[in-house]
């Protein structure tokens, strides 16, 4: 199995290494080409904005869309799950347009308002997921063909799957507990 990372701007690199630990082979992804051959993508977080105007001009984003429509696994993390959404709650941002969800930026406030929490995560198991919220976003809009996988405590959806498509508000990179990247694993390896 080899995933690739989308490498542009953002927590590539803490990808990478669960990946590793995982004793799963992973790729930097920064041009089109590095994209052949990969069973599945990860879309870390990061500054959406900056990750957007990147894939823009490496000719990634039509890349990425059109292997998401043809059932590339993807998983976007924070600014990945932005990037992902078919609606944004910034009308300036380019997204790939291919989860039916709505996403609410910086929805938590700034950098001072991160958080950690732990959450009810049943795909992953009875234990809680420690999740790390820094300056995340939130579903605002979670549509018919979505499932939301996880809420905070007050009932806001932190984390949705579509098909193999695998979205989360949180760092799942950052928690010391790799079942997040199981689980997509798990979504890649069934075909």
């Amino acid at each position: 199995m080899r995933i690739g990372v989308l490498s542009l701007q953002g927590a590539f690199a803490e990808h990478i290494q669960v990946l590793r630990e995982l004793d799963v082979e992973a790729t930097e992804v920064r041009l089109p080409s590095q994209l052949e051959n990969i069973d599945g993508l990860i879309i870390p977080g990061g500054e959406s904005t900056t990750i957007s105007k990147l894939m823009q001009s490496f000719n990634l984003m039509q890349s990425v869309s059109e292997m998401a429509r043809s059932g590339l696994p993807i998983m976007g993390t924070c600014a990945g799950m932005i990037l992902l959404a078919r609606d944004t709650s910034d009308d300036n941002l380019e997204t790939l347009q291919v989860m039916d969800i709505e996403v609410r930026r910086n929805a938590f406030g700034r950098q001072v308002d991160s958080f950690e929490v732990d959450i009810s995560m049943p795909v992953l198991g009875e234990e809680p997921f420690h999740a790390v919220f820094i300056r995340a976003p939130i579903l605002a809009k979670v549509n018919i063909s979505a499932e939301v996988l996880a809420s905070l405590p007050d009932g806001t959806p932190v984390a949705a799957r579509q098909g193999k498509l695998l979205a989360c508000a949180f760092h799942p990179e950052l928690a010391q507990d790799p079942r997040f990247h199981r689980y997509f694993l798990d979504i890649v390896a069934s075909g």
